[in-house]
């Protein structure tokens, strides 16, 4: 029983996180891009918080360690990448965001090598990084003639962001904690917050209240409560279970889901140099996680045994 509750539980969290680009390009139409990511983390850390104080025994920060964790998280996973995200994705259609998002996995797996010498990165795992960053291109593009504009430039806008996550992760490997991973989000998520309310502010974002009109609610309510606060503790559960390597393969769930939802929710064109790329990025990451594929794959498919 607990197999199929993971597997809905791998699924759900894909939905949520591919459904989460969708619900930012609706409510870009009713807000400035980085006031917007402020909200989301708003009512995603009021949803948190509440849940951690309510259920953890030691939901509180209490030593260096724990405030720069919240720093590194806070700062770079949620303030500069989503501040990146919703700026980039004025330029381009959910499937593409997504698609660019799906370079975390590898990006993170270079930054190991050079910050912290992990050595997965052997002659195979760099063309793996290269090949992910040819399929990108594919799908932004770019065109020689307008480089600073269209889809290129949101496209390097999240591809920024996607480094400064997997700073983030990889510096987080270094930090020592006295809490849970939930709680660490929790509070990464309010500091991240209030740093983009100003970001906003410093960018002379337009400020106004949350928008009344029921897709800007919607869209609102889904990427703060559900694809964030609900979608992480989900991650984190699975995390548990299942393992890194299992876990990341949603990265490449998520721009099936938020490209077939783009085309179908908002009639964004899915071209074949799109799908293309993807597949592209899909092979960097194959080469990248070779070994891993090599001993996790065995275990997947004795695991999918027992559901038959």
């Amino acid at each position: 029983m607990s197999r199929y509750r993971d597997v809905l539980l791998f699924f759900l969290l894909a939905s949520l996180w591919g459904g989460s680009f969708v619900a930012i390009e609706v409510g870009l139409a009713y807000y400035p891009p980085v006031l917007y990511a402020a909200y989301r983390f708003d009512i995603a850390a009021l949803v948190l918080v509440t849940y951690v104080l309510l259920t953890e025994s030691n939901p509180l920060p209490r030593t260096r360690g724990d405030l720069a964790a919240i720093g590194l998280s806070g700062g770079f996973n949620v303030a500069v990448n989503n501040s990146l995200l919703f700026t980039g994705q004025q330029y381009t259609t959910s499937g593409i965001a997504s698609i660019t998002y799906s370079l975390v996995p590898i990006v993170t797996a270079a930054v190991a090598a050079v910050w912290i010498g992990e050595s997965s990165l052997d002659a195979r795992g760099s063309l793996g990084v290269v090949l992910a960053f040819v399929g990108v291109g594919l799908v932004a593009q770019p065109d020689p003639a307008n480089l600073a504009g269209g889809v290129t430039i949101g496209v390097a806008l999240i591809f920024v962001g996607v480094v400064s996550v997997s700073f983030s992760s990889v510096g987080l490997r270094v930090v020592e904690t006295t809490f849970s991973s939930v709680a660490l989000t929790a509070w990464a998520m309010l500091f991240g917050g209030l740093l983009m309310h100003g970001f906003s502010l410093g960018l002379g974002e337009g400020q106004r209240l949350p928008a009344t009109e029921l897709p800007a609610l919607v869209a609102l309510g889904f990427l703060g409560v559900l694809s964030s606060a609900v979608a992480y503790t989900i991650y984190f559960t699975l995390l548990d279970r299942l393992g890194a390597f299992e876990i990341n393969l949603v990265s490449y769930v998520v721009p099936v889901v938020a490209t077939v939802a783009g085309a179908v929710l908002l009639a964004e064109p899915v071209t074949a140099t799109t799908v293309a790329g993807f597949v592209v990025v899909l092979g960097g990451f194959v080469l990248v996680k070779r070994h891993a594929i090599a001993e996790e794959v065995p275990k997947l498919v004795s695991r999918a045994g027992g559901f038959f």
